[in-house]
């Protein structure tokens, strides 16, 4: 009996998926819950289960081709054994026997057609190139099999290398006629075809996965509805980073995690969103909310996209419970495990673009957040300190803040006391 395999439900506010890789084939033995393909929306990647043991049957849907939500994208046909996979296995090895004497003509065939120049097997386009870019063919690095020189190999070396300069046409004579001969109409042809390829060779078209397509739209809309502004200042790590190499082998001992910079930061941000609740905040309409609740979203670079999983109530979290927290988001975003509902209903946003190398940057807020806290790269430079040029760690931070919300006054007090705080991290205890 055929099954319809259908688009999962995938979220309140999603209708349209787009079919990832299909990591099964028509014909292929299935088992139970083992995946069939990926499916990409616009938020993650899910996987697709096979609803019962059988044979994959007709796939409507290939790799990269849209559908809605409740569509049939193939069948399974439920109990099958796969024999049809296995039973070809005779057939085909039948056919590789009849076929093996053509197999060995085609390629000695390829082995003539092919013309020895400099030690190597150059294929007939491949000399037509060489000779049209004035090149040797101990020049071009073959890549073909058995050491052929490809047509694809000079594309790619004239691709790299300085462009020919043609030389101009000789003037047409008085005597010859307005109509282009046969002959060069053919030298035309073979020359727009020849700079076509190189054109093709230098160019590579791929679509925009769902993720990075939302995650564009999320960003203009942000920029579209925001009057978003940037204010800039500087941490002097030495405190951060002396707690840090003194408690990191017992912490990561005790709790199992390594203490890392991240913690420090949420602690701090929670800190200092406490004092300046309009950070917090968002504008809904005409009216403003203060949420009394902190969701920490980290932004997460991965494969297809930016991703931001949140830090569910944040303020109750210990630092190893932070840590922790952070490790399993990332772990699952590596595996294509993260859920939708984990990524939305954030309250403020950090984002280290100093994992990069990024000394500094403005972030763009995750609307309809209000704010955005760039973290950067840790670089020694010299600082003054009690009248003392001394040397110390320091770190670029960047708040970009919606400024119909927030007031630049508000939006540079936020960031001094994220310094006060990270540069003497007793404060967080003592709520001093």
């Amino acid at each position: 009996m055929a099954v319809e395999l259908t688009v999962p439900e995938v979220g309140e506010s999603i209708t349209e998926v787009e079919i990832g890789k299909w990591l099964k084939s028509e014909g292929d033995a299935v088992s139970k819950d083992e995946t069939l393909c990926e499916i990409e929306t616009d938020k993650v990647t899910l996987e697709l289960p096979a609803p019962a043991d059988g044979v994959l049957g007709k796939l409507l849907k290939k790799q990269g081709e849209a559908a809605s939500v409740g569509d049939v994208i193939g069948y399974l046909e439920e109990g099958g054994s796969g024999s049809k996979s296995k039973s070809a296995s005779k057939p085909k090895a039948e056919s590789s026997k009849k076929t093996d004497s053509s197999g060995n003509a085609a390629a000695k065939s390829e082995r003539e057609a092919a013309q020895k120049a400099d030690g190597k097997l150059v294929m007939p386009a491949a000399q037509v190139l060489l000779e049209k870019h004035g090149l040797k063919a101990s020049e071009v690095e073959a890549t073909g099999p058995g050491g052929r020189l490809l047509k694809e190999d000079v594309l790619a070396h004239v691709a790299g290398g300085t462009p020919e300069i043609s030389a101009p046409p000789p003037p047409a004579s008085p005597s010859s006629s307005s109509r282009p001969s046969s002959a060069t109409e053919t030298a035309s042809s073979k020359g727009e075809s020849a700079a076509k390829a190189e054109s093709d060779a230098l160019e590579e078209v791929v679509p925009m996965t769902p993720l990075r397509r939302r995650v564009a739209e999320h960003l203009k809309n942000a920029q579209n509805t925001a009057a978003l502004l940037t204010t800039f200042n500087e941490i002097d790590m030495s405190a951060v980073m002396t707690l840090r190499s003194q408690y990191k082998e017992g912490f990561e001992k005790k709790h199992g995690v390594k203490l890392g910079f991240m913690s420090f930061f949420v602690k701090a941000a929670i800190d200092a969103l406490r004092q300046i609740p309009a950070v917090n905040a968002e504008v809904r309409g005409t009216d403003i909310v203060y949420k009394n609740h902190y969701d920490i979203g980290i932004a997460v670079s991965a494969p297809k996209g930016l991703v931001v999983p949140v830090l569910r109530r944040a303020e109750r979290m210990s630092f190893a419970d932070i840590e922790k927290g952070i490790g399993d988001l990332a772990s699952r975003i590596k595996a294509n495990q993260l859920k939708i509902e984990e990524m939305q209903g954030g309250t403020f946003t950090i984002t280290n673009g100093g994992i990069f190398g990024s000394l500094l940057s403005t972030p763009i807020v995750n609307y309809p957040q209000s704010a955005v806290l760039g973290m950067h790269a840790i670089q020694e430079r010299p600082v003054a300190v009690d009248g003392q040029v001394v040397v110390r760690p320091m770190m670029y931070v960047a708040l970009t803040y919606d400024h119909r919300l927030i007031d630049g006054r508000e939006a540079v007090t936020f960031l001094v006391r994220m310094k006060q705080v990270l540069e003497d991290p007793s404060r967080m205890l003592l709520e001093a």
